[in-house]
């Protein structure tokens, strides 16, 4: 059963919806399921100003991705790439060190959900591969 929780991460819908207002897009499906997310990105010099999100996916995916939209907003991008990567390796079990400012993505890495987990990282994943000419 999904965590009540989780389910209200979910319809809080604040950035989703695209607005055609972006310096970097994307869309990406996942191929294990078929979840699929667009995303749209402002980005101001070295800053994220806004990421809006389009889904077709699972409760577990849009949980993600709304949070996402309201964590990344002013981090610097290299930082951001940085902890994409560090928090695709904790998924990975390659690490065990989690950024405090990513603590609320725990609800959704609950070892009870570790099957949805390319479905959690979709998001992150979009995000990576908007900004990877900023690499």
């Amino acid at each position: 059963m999904i965590d009540a929780q989780i389910i209200k991460i979910a319809l809080d819908t604040k950035n989703q919806g695209l607005c055609n207002i972006y310096t970097h897009k994307t869309t990406i499906r996942n191929k294990i399921c078929g979840d699929k997310i667009k995303i749209e990105v402002v980005r101001k010099l070295n800053k994220i100003l806004n990421m809006r999100y389009e889904t077709e996916a699972c409760i577990f995916c849009q949980a993600s991705a709304s949070m996402l939209s309201k964590k990344i907003k002013l981090f610097p991008v290299n930082q951001l790439i940085k902890d994409i990567i560090l928090i695709s390796n904790i998924i990975k079990g390659k690490n065990k060190v989690f950024p405090k400012k990513y603590n609320k993505f725990k609800k959704l890495l609950n070892k009870k959900y570790v099957n949805r987990i390319d479905c959690i990282i979709l998001p992150f994943n979009a995000l990576k591969k908007a900004l990877k000419n900023d690499l």
